[in-house]
């Protein structure tokens, strides 16, 4: 069974039997900090490998209009890490790596709710040094009938002649290249766009905030500006000096353009394979306030010990439904996944 099929029974199984609102006293603990990546229209089209990383403008408002009808607080991230009793659950709204579109469709809708918000900023996007490799990916595949790559000495081909063809393709490369070095995941994808005549730099221009477009949301009386490191990099698979200049040169960079202390950061990737305690012992040590995973799960009050090692509630834009999103907000699929665990620190 795939993950997205064991998603999709677990859904189904708390849809039907409506536990996920009998548990959420004890499951959805203080609150959550929401995740999300591009809010942007939907364009229709068959092969979308990365829609999991977008919603549309309408679902965001539906989303933020849900909390507010299940009265959650929807709070900055410093006043979620405020001590002290809470008489309703807060939600933070929290945006990774500094899309254009945030911009163009989000902040209007979070404009509307009064909403505030936390975008963290790959500072490489901005300088259209880093790449989305994993838009790369799709772009190439997008564009070509037979996908043909060397993988430490071994080729691989799959044929992509259609949607569903380089679906496949796509699942199975990115399985491959996920399990080995960044280092061999850049190479491989470089070599797929080259063959396929995309431009990464041109792709990070096209979806990416520059500077000036940072600056002025940073100006914004309901945002918060946080660390997404330089490159995008998952950190786990990387020598601990890697890790501190990513951290530390993001942080300058985004103080330096800003004019004010950065004190958040969120983890590329943020899954275990990507960031793990090293990784979260090293963000405190930097002085970072809070620190965000990928890792899903709702915010206990034992979270104020590990406050480099925060889990976050992913709005998914393959599940845009709100009875989904009711029984995430409760919590209960969380507990079951985690085990009962409500820190994961491993």
């Amino acid at each position: 069974m795939t993950k997205s099929q064991l998603i999709a029974l677990g859904f189904g199984f708390f849809r039907l039997s409506g536990l996920h609102r009998l548990l959420r006293f004890w499951t959805r603990g203080q609150g959550a900090i929401l995740m999300f990546h591009h809010v942007r229209p939907w364009q229709d089209r068959d092969f979308a490998p990365n829609r999991l990383l977008e919603i549309t403008p309408d679902f965001l408002d539906a989303v933020v209009t849900e909390l507010r009808r299940q009265n959650f607080e929807i709070v900055s991230l410093d006043a979620a890490l405020m001590a002290g009793p809470r008489t309703r659950p807060f939600a933070v709204l929290s945006f990774d790596d500094g899309y254009r579109d945030f911009t163009q469709h989000a902040l209007p809708v979070l404009e509307r709710h009064a909403a505030p918000f936390t975008l963290y900023v790959a500072s490489g996007f901005a300088e259209r040094s880093a790449r989305l490799w994993w838009v790369e990916l799709e772009a190439a595949i997008a564009r070509l009938d037979k996908v043909e790559v060397d993988i430490e000495g071994v080729r691989h081909a799959w044929l992509a002649r259609d949607a569903a063809e380089k679906r496949v393709a796509f699942a199975d490369l990115y399985r491959v290249l996920r399990a080995g070095s960044e280092e061999r995941l850049l190479g491989v994808i470089a070599q797929l766009g080259a063959a396929a005549g995309v431009d990464p730099r041109m792709l990070v221009e096209d979806l990416c905030l520059d500077w000036s477009g940072i600056e002025a949301l940073a100006g914004h009386p309901l945002a918060t500006i946080g660390v997404h490191t330089v490159n995008h990099p998952m950190l786990a698979k990387h020598p601990e000096a890697i890790v501190r200049h990513e951290l530390l040169e993001s942080r300058r960079l985004i103080e330096m353009h800003l004019g004010r202390p950065a004190r958040h950061l969120a983890y590329p990737v943020g899954d275990p394979t990507s960031a793990g305690r090293r990784e979260f012992d090293i963000a405190a040590e930097l002085g970072f306030e809070s620190a965000v995973t990928t890792r899903p799960g709702m915010i206990f009050p034992a979270h104020r010990a590990h406050l480099t090692a925060l889990p976050r509630l992913s709005i998914n834009g393959a599940w845009q439904s709100l009875d989904l999103v009711d029984i995430l907000l409760s919590g209960a699929p969380f507990a079951l996944w985690n085990r009962g665990r409500r820190l994961n620190l491993a």
